[in-house]
């Protein structure tokens, strides 16, 4: 069986069928265009075929999209020239959808036969780039489908046609939600947006595209017509002039210029609106070889896409029977507690949330109910779904009530003695087989396993805040944590749909050991007199959400002044951040605590919004008359964070580059656009890294010294995903 099948019908429509086999969803590979070009040109050379429907053999969808594994290795299919052989392989594609588009016209637009799309379900990336070169496109009334061009999300943008034919569809205007933001939308959203043509009842869909084709309905697609004009105005146009201004404004602020697909695709979008659509098709593919041959967008596409659903898939879970989570335990009902209640319990699991007084049980399960309330407002959840989440939810003081938990997690005050004590009254009560998880961001999980008298089923669970937004939970496996622990862990985090990382017990784990340095350096500079809008507009510029001023003021600087004298104590002599210490003891000193006080690195006004950097740092740390250059700063800040993944990859807390890459993107945000630490070291190669290490050392401190694993494979000219990852996934 191949990929598309057709059935000409007596009726004189050709229907043809997607179908990859063996696949959930359909998704395109190089292989089935060609078969797709087969199956066209038979119908339309055929006389007794009045025109074609397009559709689905998979329920409830159309297509996922273009195969990212095929992708992510399209340069190296290329051969010696790969620039030249990705355009061709695009200029091929635009042709095919070209071929579908004309229909079979000739030069006047005369002749040929139309071609309906008719789409089940979802329906994403190259999934709407061939449904938009189509005449009409009918989607099926399927408020779960999801109808888009997501690319943006990974790197890339819709190359395939799709940025062209929205453009001029909608308007850039109406297009930029779709094509800058990746926005997704139902069928009639879709409908309302102009995507899609028709939403009809899913029983009536392919009766509906038939009913269509056999209209003999006119099909010639607006820019195709003489005297076309753009949606919006063209960019020469006046109003068209200001979109497009708009849109380069927003884009260069949502993305500070890091991100080259962003750029790239509203380049083709502008060049292609002041010429014909063919020689615009030209310019789009244009725009994407030069995504595709930059190692941004590679690596994306690996961290994105294939690493993080490797991972969601279970790529190093211990070989254990199932684990599914049927009943979970929450001790403790605050912030952390609740949104850990609220993901379980939307999971359909039973959840018994526990805490020491019942009103602060009735409030954590109350932010159950606020954050469905939230979503039946903006029409993602009903009254039916509220009730049922809570069903599941019993929120109570009672221990007895664990009875029945297969999962227990802790989340209590961070303090060994408290955890320790629940921790000894949940085993009194939940049966041998249960895991038990402390949710935890700093506390050693070896340690407070010595209040388990199981310790082969005592797992750490790291949650980030809020629980229901963040996408990472980091797994952290004490020295005695036994594989059935691990799996259960690993399953749960897949049943509550977020992605896991699984580390080896140590200071901060993975996550918060990399952080802690992003923040600590911007400290550090803006006690040397380093201006603070340069230290957070520098991170900003490398595609991190948020500088690290502004990061330690969310994150509160009393918690970092804690986590700083535990540390020290801890540590001893060896202790290394004494120079932090002395800018957040003076600031946690002054009350500067950060947004939750209204008063940290920033001024807040009494809404809480930042109204600008407080005078009083400049005051105590006074700016430097010669500032460093942009790169300098940006150096520190992101070898302060790749070199500590590296200690952790030497020493083994980290046991895959994969989780390295996929956690530092999603935990904190580390500039998406290089595909986090080690490929970012990829990007830069092992032998500048070096040599930059030896430069930063000699001007900052030990702290830059490079790590020696970083050393040999500079000597060796290595990458890490050749060295440590698989040689499929290396870009």
């Amino acid at each position: 069986m191949t990929d598309f099948t057709m059935e000409k019908g007596a009726d004189g429509v050709a229907v043809i069928t997607w179908d990859v086999p063996g696949k959930s969803m359909n998704v395109m590979s190089m292989e089935a265009w060609p078969v797709l070009e087969d199956l066209v040109d038979d119908a339309l050379a055929d006389d007794a075929v009045k025109g074609i429907v397009i559709t689905s053999g998979k329920e409830g969808s159309f297509a996922g999209g273009m195969d990212l594994n095929v992708i992510a290795k399209m340069k190296e299919m290329a051969g010696d020239n790969p620039a030249q052989g990705l355009m061709d392989g695009l200029m091929n594609m635009h042709s095919i959808l070209r071929k579908i588009e004309r229909g079979g016209m000739d030069d006047k637009n005369k002749g040929g036969k139309p071609i309906a799309a008719a789409l089940p379900g979802t329906a994403l990336g190259i999934g709407l780039e061939i449904p938009l070169a189509c005449h009409r496109i009918f989607a099926a009334d399927n408020p779960k489908a999801k109808i888009g061009l997501p690319e943006i999300m990974v790197g890339i943008f819709p190359g395939a046609g799709g940025t062209t034919r929205l453009v001029r569809k909608l308007g850039a205007m109406g297009a930029s939600p779709l094509l800058l933001e990746g926005k997704l939308n139902d069928p009639k959203k879709a409908k309302t947006a102009g995507v899609v043509d028709e939403v009809v009842p899913a029983d009536e869909l392919i009766a509906k595209a038939k009913e269509w084709v056999l209209s003999e309905p006119s099909f010639v697609k607006p820019w195709d017509e003489k005297g076309y004009k753009m949606p919006g105005g063209a960019p020469y146009h006046p109003a068209g002039f200001m979109t497009f201004v708009g849109a380069s404004a927003m884009v260069n602020g949502k993305t500070q210029g890091a991100f080259p697909a962003a750029k790239a695709l509203l380049s083709a979008v502008y060049e292609g609106a002041l010429v014909p659509f063919d020689t615009a098709l030209k310019i789009e593919a244009r725009w994407f070889t030069n995504v595709l041959m930059n190692p941004s967008s590679s690596a994306m596409i690996r961290s994105l896409f294939i690493n993080k659903e490797a991972l969601e898939k279970g790529a190093n879970r211990p070989d254990v029977p199932e684990q599914t989570v049927k009943k979970v335990g929450v001790m403790g009902a605050g912030m952390m507690g609740a949104g850990i209640a609220l993901v379980s319990a939307m999971a359909g699991m039973q959840v018994v949330l526990i805490d020491q007084k019942q009103d602060a049980a009735d409030k954590g399960k109350s932010y159950t109910a606020d954050y469905m309330d939230k979503g039946i407002k903006r029409g993602k959840a009903t009254e039916e779904k509220k009730e049922n989440t809570l069903d599941l939810i019993t929120a109570t003081t009672d221990y007895a009530a664990l009875e029945g938990c297969d999962l227990v997690i802790e989340a209590v005050f961070e303090d060994p003695g408290v955890k320790a004590e629940v921790t000894k009254k949940v085993l009194e009560v939940v049966g041998d087989d249960c895991i038990f998880a402390t949710n935890t961001s700093t506390l050693p999980i070896t340690e407070l396993a010595k209040a388990s008298d199981k310790p082969e089923q005592f797992i750490g669970i790291h949650f980030f805040s809020p629980v229901e937004k963040m996408m990472l939970v980091e797994i952290i496996k004490g020295k005695e944590t036994g594989p059935r622990a691990v799996a259960k862990a690993l399953d749960y985090v897949r049943q509550i749909k977020k992605t896991p990382i699984a580390v080896n017990d140590a200071r901060f784990f993975y996550c918060n050991r990399c952080i802690i340095p992003y923040i600590n350096e911007g400290i550090r500079m803006v006690a040397e007199g380093v201006a603070p809008a340069l230290i957070d507009n520098a991170a900003r510029q490398l595609g991190f959400p948020v500088g690290p001023l502004q990061l330690v003021d969310e994150t509160s600087i009393d918690l970092g002044a804690k986590i700083a004298r535990a540390t020290k104590e801890a540590m001893g002599d060896d202790y290394p951040d004494a120079a932090v210490d002395e800018v957040i003891f003076w600031m946690e000193g002054e009350g500067r605590l950060g947004r939750k006080a209204n008063a940290g690195f920033f001024d807040y006004d009494e809404k809480g919004k930042r109204q600008g950097y407080w005078a009083g740092l400049e005051e105590k740390y006074p700016h430097a008359e010669e500032q460093p250059d942009l790169i300098a700063v940006q150096h520190r800040l992101m070898f302060a964070q790749v070199l500590e993944a590296v200690r952790a990859l030497e020493e083994g807390v980290l046991e895959d580059i994969r989780e390295g890459d996929v956690g530092a993107i999603l935990a904190w945000g580390f500039a998406p656009w290089s595909g986090g630490p080690f490929s970012w070291l990829d990007i830069i190669g092992s032998p500048y890294a070096a040599e930059r290490c030896d430069q930063l050392t000699e001007a900052h401190g030990a702290r830059f010294t490079c790590p020696d694993l970083l050393r040999e494979m500079a000597e060796k000219n290595q990458s890490f995903y050749r060295r440590f990852g698989n040689e499929a996934q290396a870009a």
